[in-house]
C-alpha cells in the first residue's frame, strides 16, 4: 500500500515571521486522520523570516531532527549547546525528560527554509542530548545517504528509536531502489522535484505512507531531493 499525501492537503499556518506547512496534525492544525505514521509524528516545512525565530520553549520525550534546505538556524539550549547550522548539516535534539531551547534565523537578508521532524522515542524519560553532523550534498547524489539511525552508522546522527532516515539527490532520469524489511513501515517526503514511486507520481512537498511493500523504486523526472523514513511496525 502506497497512500499519497499531496502537498496541497497539508496544514498551513502563516504567522508573518513564520510560514509553515504541516504534513501531520500540529499546533492549530488538527486532522484525526493525519496524526503521524507509526513513530513518525511531525514533518513541518518552515520558512523563518530574517532576524526572527522561536523563543525559548520546552520539549520532552521526542527525537527532533532539523534538516536545513537554505539559510541558517541558530540553536541554543538549556544543556549549554549553541551553534548555527546551515545547508549541508543536520541537527538532532533528543528532548528526553525535558529540555529548553530557542531557534532563530541569524541572517539579516535571507529567510531560512527547513524541515523539522519529530520521531517518538522507544523509551520515555531518557537523558536530553544534542548532536550536529555534516550532511554534504555530494554524499547524497545518486545514493541513499543515512541521516539518522539508532546506532549512528555511516556518519548519521543517533536517535533513540529503531527508525532510519535517509536522503538522496537524483538527477533527471536517475533511478534508485530501497528494500523495506517485512513488517516495516515507510514514509517518503519529496523535498523538491518530481519523481515516480512504484509508478505513482509525487511532486515537491508531497508525501507517501507505505505499508506492506518491500521493493520501492524511485525514478526522477527532474532534479529531485527525497527523504525516506524506514520505521518500525505500528503497535
Amino acid at each position: 500500500m502506497i497512500q499519497l499525501r499531496p502537498s496541497a492537503a497539508r496544514g498551513q499556518a502563516d504567522h508573518g515571521w513564520l510560514v509553515a506547512r504541516h504534513s501531520f496534525s500540529f499546533a492549530d492544525y488538527y486532522d484525526p486522520a493525519e496524526m503521524g505514521w507509526g513513530v513518525l509524528r511531525v514533518i513541518n516545512e518552515d520558512r523563518v523570516a530574517p532576524g526572527t525565530g522561536f523563543g525559548r520553549h520546552g520539549h520532552r520525550d521526542m527525537e527532533i531532527i532539523t534538516y536545513i534546505l537554505s539559510g541558517a538556524l541558530e540553536h541554543r539550549d538549556s544543556l549549554g549547546h549553541g551553534g548555527v547550522i546551515r545547508r549541508g548539516e543536520v541537527q538532532r535534539m533528543s528532548a528526553g525528560k525535558g529540555i529548553l531551547h530557542s531557534e532563530a534565523n541569524p541572517l539579516s537578508d535571507q529567510e531560512t527554509h527547513l524541515l523539522q521532524i519529530w520521531i517518538e522515542p522507544a523509551q520515555a524519560g531518557g537523558s536530553a542530548s544534542y548532536e550536529q553532523q555534516a550532511l554534504p550534498e555530494a554524499e547524497m547524489r545518486g545514493r541513499w545517504r543515512l541521516v539518522a539511525s539508532p546506532d549512528g552508522t555511516e556518519g548519521s546522527t543517533t536517535i533513540g528509536q529503531d527508525a532510519r532516515l535517509a536522503a538522496t539527490l537524483l538527477a533527471p532520469g536517475q533511478a534508485l531502489a530501497y528494500t523495506l524489511a517485512a513488517g516495516r513501515l515507510g514514509y517518503v517526503h519529496v523535498v523538491r522535484g518530481r519523481l515516480a514511486l512504484n509508478g505513482q507520481t509525487l511532486h515537491t512537498g508531497d508525501g507517501a505512507k507505505i505499508a506492506d511493500e518491500s521493493r520501492l523504486e524511485f525514478v526522477a523526472d527532474e532534479e529531485t531531493e527525497v527523504l525516506l523514513f524506514d520505521l518500525p511496525p505500528a503497535h
